[in-house]
């Protein structure tokens, strides 16, 4: 049995990106079956689809598990919403119509209008007050900023400063951020200001002309997620006992995080976001009492998916934009 899918044969430009019959996959004893919605076009699928990234030293490794010469795994996407349509006979707390929401991790697949995953992933049900479109836009963003805001243990009052926060996970942590009860500064482009507004910062900063440093303000986080931003600068520009995480570290970022650490009044951090149920369900709840909103920028049907990844790419966007895989 065959299903519609966004696939790409070889590494490179948005173009290689073509809608193709494939064949549909059939569950497992452990695994749920899942007829996907709507699948968030993300950075991370950009670049695994060109293999070029900003952050080099996973480059190599990364190709290894991808594929050397062309792509192992043909079918993209890994954050997405969807409803159940069959589970394996070991499966418990699924059933045919839960809608979910959910991550697909390395297996990827969420570019295509089925796919089968292991029941202990991160799926969970969908908010209740969220479109499969808005739901599939939570979980990257969601469950990194979650992470991060809970890796800076933020209280009430602090001054967070969020560097490049027009993102998916930049957009996620200003609201978390806001919801620990944080004033927040956002730092992006001045075409995102409006949108950044709407996701509840206190203030905005245009990188393209103005250094957020040099004003002399200093934050108790800094959440950073710019690949190769200053890190002595970001470090300077915090309180004492201040609290730095980079979502995009260098080789080099990780040795300082571990010896600014170790040696100042300061503390750095760049662990990686487990994608856990657990952490969904907290987002899902959060959602459904009015604490984090939609980020989602526009929906593409899936003829557009190069169209998508070059939005993605060149950051013409304002928040998410949505791949409608099957949509209703």
């Amino acid at each position: 049995m065959n299903m519609r899918a966004i696939t790409y044969e070889n590494y490179g430009p948005p173009e290689v990106l073509q809608l193709r019959d494939a064949t549909r996959p059939v569950p497992e004893d452990d695994q749920v079956l899942i007829n996907v919605k709507a699948a968030e076009a993300t950075k991370g699928d950009c670049e695994l689809r060109s293999f070029r990234y900003p952050v080099k030293w996973f480059w190599l490794p990364l190709r290894i598990t991808c594929g050397l010469m062309r792509p192992k795994r043909q079918i993209l996407g890994m954050y997405f919403s969807g409803r159940v349509v069959a589970v394996g006979k070991d499966v418990a707390g699924f059933d045919a119509g839960d809608e979910v929401f959910a991550a697909s991790q390395i297996r990827m697949g969420a570019y295509g209008e089925y796919l089968a995953l292991p029941a202990n992933y991160a799926i969970a049900a969908k908010p209740v007050n969220m479109s499969f479109a808005e739901a599939a836009a939570v979980p990257l963003g969601g469950l990194n900023a979650l992470h991060f805001m809970r890796q800076a243990e933020i209280r009430p009052g602090e001054r967070v400063l969020i560097n490049g926060a027009g993102g998916s996970i930049g957009a996620y942590a200003i609201q978390i951020a806001k919801a620990m009860g944080a004033e927040v500064t956002a730092v992006d482009r001045t075409d995102k200001a409006d949108f950044l507004a709407r996701m509840g910062t206190d203030h905005f900063i245009d990188y393209t002309r103005e250094d957020f440093a040099a004003a002399g303000h200093h934050y108790d986080v800094i959440f950073d997620m710019v690949p190769g931003s200053s890190y002595a600068t970001c470090i300077r520009s915090l309180q004492p006992h201040g609290r730095y995480l980079s979502g995009n570290p260098s080789l080099a970022v990780m040795l300082r995080s571990v010896l600014t650490t170790r040696f100042t009044n300061k503390s750095a951090r760049f662990a990686f976001a487990p994608e856990t149920k657990a952490a969904l369900l907290t987002l899902k709840t959060m959602i459904e009492e009015g604490e984090l909103g939609s980020i989602v920028d526009r929906v593409m049907p899936m003829q557009q998916a190069a169209e998508a990844h070059r939005l993605v790419e060149t950051e013409q966007r304002r928040g998410a934009i949505v791949l409608a895989i099957s949509p209703d």
